[in-house]
């Protein structure tokens, strides 16, 4: 097993070694600081997120669905990914699926010894019925999470594309994926505390990947998120401001288009711009493959 001092999240930070002598403005300060090294670190690897994105957005196009696989803060970070989808961009929950070691509970509480097992997490696959049409992506900022590594050593057994999100270059989990994502922003404040600046890259990653496919699938029309989901009245009043913005009307018009396609913002917005009923629009975004500027493209020629 790898010595811990040698693994980059579990380095010590000569930085922050008198934090505990700090008042409490420096401390916060110096927190802070660190912090920036985070955005840093993740433009390094924006060419391997950019690849992963079109492998993502190549096997969701074609029905598959996207896996995150983690434990702890890692598979929490997932978690959260996957369940910010289907409100934001009206797609289905089954789309993007988040694993924990240990299971939904584990996301408050943690599960003891579940990221231990490489077996566990290629069972979790299998109960998900994961194919070749699907892609994961295996989150551990360590690199080296056996229940994370188990279920990338299934989805490759089956011919899947997997990715890696890490905190350490040269990592165990580089050498079982297709493709690796490593921001490393050296050193943690707190020394292991991979809950910190590891956290915040596999945070910024994971919303780049996410927005990114959303934006290729056609669920955002400039950027605006023309298919976020009027579950709530907040969301109704957004609905309603998404489609005043990108079809140039007021309130009142807004309101009375959405209620006429059952308060779907993209058909909508088609509706207005093109000048179709309800049905036309959703024909004409069907034709464009959910793309608002493909369809009014469409139109136009």
């Amino acid at each position: 097993m790898v010595e811990l001092k040698k693994i980059d999240t579990e380095k010590r930070n000569p930085r922050t070694m008198q934090i505990d002598t700090l008042s409490t403005l420096d401390m916060v300060t110096l927190i802070n600081e660190e912090d920036h090294r985070c955005a840093e670190a993740v433009k390094e690897v924006l060419p391997q997120i950019a690849q992963a994105v079109d492998v993502i957005y190549n096997k969701v196009h074609a029905g598959g669905r996207l896996f995150y696989c983690g434990a702890g803060t890692s598979g929490r970070l997932g978690v959260l990914d996957a369940a910010e989808c289907p409100p934001t961009y009206g797609v289905d929950p089954g789309l993007v699926v988040a694993l924990i070691a240990g299971g939904p509970s584990a996301f408050i509480k943690a599960v003891e010894g579940a990221e231990d097992s490489a077996d566990l997490g290629k069972q979790d696959l299998i109960d998900h019925q994961f194919s070749d049409k699907d892609a994961l992506v295996g989150i551990a900022a360590s690199g080296r999470t056996p229940y994370v590594l188990g279920a990338m050593d299934y989805a490759r057994s089956l011919g899947a594309p997997v990715m890696a999100i890490t905190c350490c270059h040269n990592s165990e989990l580089s050498r079982h994926a297709d493709i690796t994502i490593d921001p490393v922003p050296g050193p943690e404040v707190v020394t292991g505390s991979s809950r910190m600046k590891s956290g915040t890259c596999q945070k910024l990653v994971l919303n780049i990947l996410s927005t990114c496919v959303m934006i290729r699938m056609g669920k955002v029309y400039g950027n605006l998120m023309v298919d976020v989901m009027a579950t709530n009245e907040k969301l109704v009043h957004r609905a309603i401001s998404i489609v005043c913005t990108a079809a140039e009307v007021d309130e009142a018009t807004a309101r009375e288009t959405l209620e006429k396609c059952g308060f779907s913002c993209k058909t909508a917005i088609v509706m207005l711009l093109l000048g179709l009923d309800a049905e036309g629009a959703r024909l004409a975004l069907q034709k464009a493959d959910g793309r608002i500027a493909q369809a009014i493209a469409d139109r136009e020629g």
